[in-house]
């Protein structure tokens, strides 16, 4: 189909799209990128007036009006939530007169996860829809559109659109055909299994561990949850980015699709951790404590998480962002990429220096960090 056929517009929201009509694009795997998903952050009020997070979907039609590519966009007027940290180019920017934002990013609002960027009829439609993605952003006078946590298969698309290539590191833990637990910790050093599984008895002594997936999920879980969630979001963020109603609408939308993990002592709720599931991975994203519990993070952030993917028979978990710690607990430090459009020339070639001089540093202490997994060696 030749490119003058295609027409391309913003949309108020994804919840003014038909859901069948994003979810053929966006495929069954990531939870996060589907109509449900995105649909719950706006009519929950997590994104939208006041957030600073404004739904802006960029949208590539043919000439009947056929959806053959979105963009998951929001126009931002910060850079909050997004968990890779541009607040020194937008200084940078700002010192030399110029207006940062609001900016383009395409992303899935605070959550961390790799997925697809580009939701497409087929590739050929990607460079398209990236170029309009671009000529929005000149048009309307903003500095730049950013694509964050990008799944390896896309990555290539950006790339081939002159996109500016960014790396950071995270910790997945992989699943090579393990049958239990205890077959992974066969694959560590004598010393880590030891330390892990002194971690686990330690955890959940006198604790009683309750896995929720679809409709065991209950009101009643999710007012726990909601306490564990506020606690940790005024600890990391000052503000949860994520309203009450949010949390309601995912067991409503989405339920078969979640697996809470709650913690009880003496038949109180005392922690919780929230994962989403994947075609092919664990994702996990919240959790929260009331008590100082020692390893009980652990138990229900890493642990848990293995034990549920080879249980659903899943690829890899995807634990979230940073945390060095999950490194001693069988989780690998792989590449996480964005990919950026600057429409200033000259700002656009400095960035591109400094980021040059970034994926070096980056890519040694990706080497450094290989070598300290608690695998045997050889």
């Amino acid at each position: 189909m030749a490119e003058s056929s295609l027409t391309a517009r913003i949309a108020p929201g994804v919840g003014t799209i038909d859901a069948a009509e994003w979810d053929a694009l966006a495929g069954p795997d990531n939870p996060f990128t589907s109509h449900a998903f995105l649909t719950l952050l706006e009519d929950s009020g997590s994104v939208g007036p006041g957030t600073g997070w404004q739904a802006a979907p960029l949208l590539l039609e043919d000439g009947a009006g056929k959806l053959l590519g979105a963009l998951p966009g929001y126009l931002k007027g910060h850079s909050q939530g997004e968990y890779v940290f541009d607040y020194a180019w937008a200084d940078a920017w700002h010192r030399a007169g110029g207006e940062y934002y609001p900016k383009y990013q395409i992303s899935v609002p605070f959550t961390p996860a790799t997925g697809p960027r580009l939701l497409l009829a087929d590739d050929a439609h990607a460079l398209p829809l990236l170029r309009s993605a671009e000529q929005l952003v000149r048009q309307n006078g903003w500095s730049s559109a950013h694509a964050t946590f990008i799944e390896p298969v896309q990555q290539q698309l950006f790339a081939n659109a002159g996109w500016l290539r960014r790396e950071d590191i995270q910790f997945h833990w992989y699943n090579r055909d393990y049958a239990s637990f205890d077959a992974f910790l066969e694959d560590l050093t004598s010393r880590k299994r030891k330390d892990l599984r002194k971690e686990r008895r330690a955890a959940n002594e006198g604790l009683e561990i309750k896995v929720l997936t679809g409709e065991d999920i209950r009101p009643e879980h999710w007012d726990a949850f909601w306490l564990f969630y506020q606690d940790t979001g005024a600890r990391k963020w000052g503000t949860p980015y994520l309203t009450r109603e949010a949390f309601d609408l995912m067991g409503e939308r989405m339920a078969d699709r979640l697996l809470l993990l709650l913690a009880y002592e003496d038949g109180h709720p005392i922690a919780g951790a929230l994962n989403f599931i994947g075609g092919q991975a664990l994702y996990g994203r919240y959790w929260g404590c009331l008590a100082d519990r020692r390893f009980l993070h652990f138990e229900l952030c890493y642990y848990r998480a293995i034990d549920a993917a080879i249980d659903l028979g899943l690829a890899r978990v995807e634990a979230g962002a940073q945390g060095g710690h999950k490194l001693a607990r069988g989780y690998e430090p792989v590449a996480t990429v964005s990919m950026h459009y600057l429409a200033d020339p000259g700002f656009r070639d400095a960035v591109e220096d400094f980021l040059s001089r970034e994926r070096m540093g980056v890519g040694m202490d990706r080497l450094h960090l290989a070598e300290r997994t608690p695998f045997k060696k050889g």
